[in-house]
């Protein structure tokens, strides 16, 4: 009798599974907006200062954990980078949008290094690096141009 309930829980665990959608892919703006854009947050969070009412606060990891996480934050940009690279993401979009995520990846490299080093010059330069990658990016693919990604409604490409 117990065999037979947990044979039966069994199949119908893999009947429910079977009516689960795969998630889908996220798009060429999700992936921005959710992945691209705060990893590197994260790594620009490392370097230089800020101003404010309260005066200047200096931005460069004091800890281990805090240049870790932009040693991290570096390598996921190469990975990101990489992502950019795959057809669902690169399709239609041309060369340009091969070279300049390949330039995502090259940077991601430098900036991996500054951190390992430890050397907040360094990650305060590549950042800037970052941004420019970035910014020439937005400009070849403004957000209202870009076409959609493979399964992007037409309607999210403006």
């Amino acid at each position: 009798m117990i065999r037979n309930t947990i044979v039966a829980l069994a199949g119908l665990a893999l009947l429910a599974g079977c009516g689960e959608k795969q998630p889908e892919m996220a798009s060429v703006r999700d992936l921005m907006k959710n992945e691209v854009q705060p990893t590197a947050e994260i790594y620009w969070g490392s370097a230089g200062a800020v101003s404010d009412e309260n005066g200047i606060t200096d931005l460069t990891p004091t800890t281990e954990e805090g240049w870790q996480k932009a040693r991290d934050a570096a390598t996921k940009l190469g990975e990101l980078g990489k992502k950019m690279m795959e057809p669902e993401y690169s399709k239609d979009r041309g060369e340009a949008w091969i070279r300049l995520s390949q330039g995502l990846i090259d940077v991601s490299k430098v900036a991996e290094k500054a951190a390992a080093d430890k050397n907040p010059d360094k990650v305060f330069e590549v950042g800037g690096t970052i941004y420019d990658v970035c910014t020439a990016c937005h400009q070849a693919y403004p957000q209202s141009e870009a076409p959609p990604a493979e399964g992007e409604g037409a309607a999210a490409a403006g």
